[in-house]
């Protein structure tokens, strides 16, 4: 069956949709995909994500992809503008502009079983205009900083006269020399910009701090001209460097947990704090809940940035936010130009409508199952070829492009059946995923992660649908094929006679 005969669309144009794209291209030589993009160029967090110091937490040669690693990075942790770059030589490498929709925003997707096809709805974001194209396969990558998650919450939220946006929506032209600034929110983006932003010292900040989080030494070491030598000119140098990031990364994950070693972690990170921050800090900076239950911020310099004078901390808590500046719960009332929120994402509520079998919903399969799940974070039953990158419970402490790079092996092996006409559709089947995702809530169940509030949760305190709880390496064992008897078919007579003793054919 010809390309012709067979749409795929990819939802989301940033690292997961365009390696997705180059893996169909590369692997199967398959061309005949859309990837649907609601902004105006490729890189998805890295294109949004634009604000000062905005760098990648993993060392970037782990954090690229592994057919096209690239050996004049110029520090171990990858800034901003440089990340986007190589993905924008990768879009041209691949030659996947031609593929991209820009400026469309997938609205819906409902899958027809007697065709065997999705109707997919999107919408030009400039010109309101829809159009609904026929897919068969539908691979989302809109991953799980999708959201911004913007305090509504607040008292007073929409009274403000100043200028205020969301870190993932940081203005381009914006000037902040002689402002006073506030900046709502202290996990990894606030943690990244606020040094960037206050060491202008025309530049005045408070960071309004709700609950702390722990820290660990993230120096961007520079890369010298000798070891890019090295790198672009050694066979394997290079990755063995990039297996040495990942053993060091993973190792630990490998261990069995215990109290002796979450007590050393936490003596040394408590250590870090108190050795960085000055000491007016120190009774509100330490966190009262165990190491890793929350993400760990790597501190690339906002623990030193608090010693300068134009920068604050508040702990006070936010009672009301006013035409100019924000009011404490202590009925303190600060002046402001601008409020920056860095206030994460909202990781439980899918973006978009995606209907299946008997009515199934994506976000309704998650609500009935207490919050997002998956199949190894990759399919759910009754939504036939359908497919999530960085779906629920994938998120590692250690490289999403690593665990997206074996998510995508995955995918291609379900799609290629399909593409070449051998099969019309796998759905996974509901018993091996919930017994799957019991086996994870049961691992989570006995971790740190339950110990405190966290954006991961349902509703912050339910049911921890990020990370995977194990190393990546047993991801990676997990998901080098599929269990096909984990997996429902529809006319697939001809592969199952050429492939498979044990498939279930659902006729």
């Amino acid at each position: 069956m010809s390309d012709l005969q067979r749409r795929v669309a990819i939802i989301g144009a940033g690292i997961g949709g365009l390696s997705q794209a180059i893996a169909l291209k590369t692997k199967l030589g398959f061309n005949n995909f859309t990837l649907y993009e609601k902004a105006s160029e490729v890189g998805g967090v890295w294109r949004a994500n634009a604000y000062p110091g905005c760098s990648s937490d993993v060392q970037i040669h782990w954090y690229s992809l592994s057919t096209d690693l690239y050996p004049y990075w110029n520090k171990s942790h990858g800034l901003q503008p440089e990340i986007q770059a190589y993905w924008v030589k990768l879009t041209k490498k691949y030659n996947l502009y031609p593929h991209i929709t820009f400026n469309t925003k997938v609205l819906s997707a409902e899958w027809d079983n007697a065709k065997q096809q999705y109707a997919l709805v999107s919408e030009d974001v400039l010109t309101g205009k829809r159009m609904t194209s026929v897919v068969h396969i539908v691979i989302s990558a809109v991953g799980i900083l999708e959201v911004p998650n913007i305090p509504y919450e607040i008292p007073g939220f929409r009274k403000f006269q100043g200028t205020a946006f969301h870190s993932a929506q940081w203005p381009e032209s914006i000037n902040l020399q002689n402002k006073r600034v506030a900046v709502i929110g202290n996990a990894s983006s606030g943690a990244q910009f606020v040094p960037s932003v206050s060491k202008d010292p025309s530049v005045e900040v408070v960071n309004f701090i709700r609950t702390p989080t722990w820290f660990n030494l993230r120096p961007h070491i520079p890369y010298s001209d000798t070891e890019k030598w090295i790198f672009a000119n050694i066979p394997l140098a290079m990755r063995l460097h990039r297996a040495w990031i990942m053993f060091w990364f993973d190792f630990p994950s490998l261990l069995p947990p215990s109290d002796k070693t979450r007590k050393k972690r936490r003596e040394a990170m408590t250590k870090y704090i108190i050795d960085k921050a000055p000491s007016k800090y120190h009774a509100h900076m330490i966190p009262d809940y165990p190491v890793g239950c929350k993400r760990t911020v790597a501190d690339s310099g906002f623990l030193d940035s608090l010693h300068r004078p134009n920068l604050a901390l508040n702990f006070d808590g936010i009672a009301e936010i006013v035409e100019n500046g924000i009011v404490t719960k202590t009925g303190e009332m600060l002046p402001f130009d601008v409020i920056a929120y860095a206030t994460g994402f909202i990781g439980e509520r899918y973006p978009m409508h995606v209907q299946g079998l008997n009515g199934v919903t994506i976000q309704g399969y998650y609500d009935a199952h207490g919050g997002p799940a998956a199949y190894f974070g990759t399919a759910i039953p009754d939504i036939p070829n359908f497919y999530l990158l960085a779906g629920p419970n994938t998120g590692t402490p250690t490289s999403t492009m690593f665990v997206e790079e074996v998510q995508i092996g995955y995918i291609l092996q379900l799609v290629e059946p399909v593409i070449n006409g051998s099969a019309s559709s796998f759905s996974v089947k509901a018993a091996p995923t919930d017994a799957y995702n019991a086996k994870v809530q049961e691992r989570i169940s006995r971790s740190v992660f339950v110990h405190c509030n966290s954006w991961a949760r349902t509703n912050g305190t339910g049911k921890v649908f990020n990370p995977f709880p194990w190393a990546v390496t047993l991801w990676w064992w997990w998901l080098r094929k599929p269990n096909w008897a984990h997996f429902m078919a529809v006319g697939a007579e001809k592969w199952a006679r050429k492939y498979l003793s044990k498939i279930t054919l659902r006729l």
